[in-house]
C-alpha cells in the first residue's frame, strides 16, 4: 500500500522559513514526478513546485522564495519555503505520480498518489 506522509508544517511569522518533507513507502518514485500543491480555504488547489530528475518547475507565486528537492534513497521530497508571506497559508499536499505520462507537472491529474496534507499557517 502507497502512503505519503507530510511532516514540517506549523505557524510562522512573515518572512520565516518553514521545511516541508514527504515520506513514501509501499513502492520507489525515484524514476517518477514528485511534487506539492496547496489549498487555501475557500480556493482551488494550486500547483507549488515539482521535481522530476534533477529537472524542478515552480508556481509564478512562489518562483524565488521556494525549492523543491528530493532524496531518492530516502524516497523522500523536501519543500524549503523562505520568505512566507501570509498568502502561502493553506494546507499542502505532497503527490506523486505512479506511471509514464505526457501530463505536464504542474496539473493535479498527472498523479496518482497523495498525501493527506499538512496546514501551514503565516502570521501577517
Amino acid at each position: 500500500q502507497v502512503q505519503l506522509v507530510e511532516s514540517g508544517g506549523g505557524l510562522v511569522q512573515a518572512g520565516g522559513s518553514l521545511r516541508l518533507s514527504c515520506a513514501a513507502s509501499g513502492r520507489t518514485f525515484s524514476a517518477y514526478a514528485m511534487g506539492w500543491f496547496r489549498q487555501a480555504p475557500g480556493k482551488e488547489r494550486e500547483f507549488v513546485a515539482a521535481i522530476k530528475w534533477s529537472a524542478d518547475i515552480y508556481g509564478d507565486s512562489v518562483k524565488g522564495r521556494f525549492t523543491i528537492s528530493r532524496d531518492n534513497a530516502k524516497n523522500t521530497v523536501f519543500l524549503q519555503m523562505n520568505s512566507l508571506k501570509a498568502e502561502d497559508t493553506a494546507v499542502y499536499y505532497c503527490a506523486a505520480q505512479g506511471h509514464v505520462t505526457m501530463s505536464p507537472m504542474f496539473v493535479a491529474s498527472a498523479y496518482d498518489y497523495w498525501g493527506q496534507g499538512t496546514q501551514v499557517t503565516v502570521s501577517s
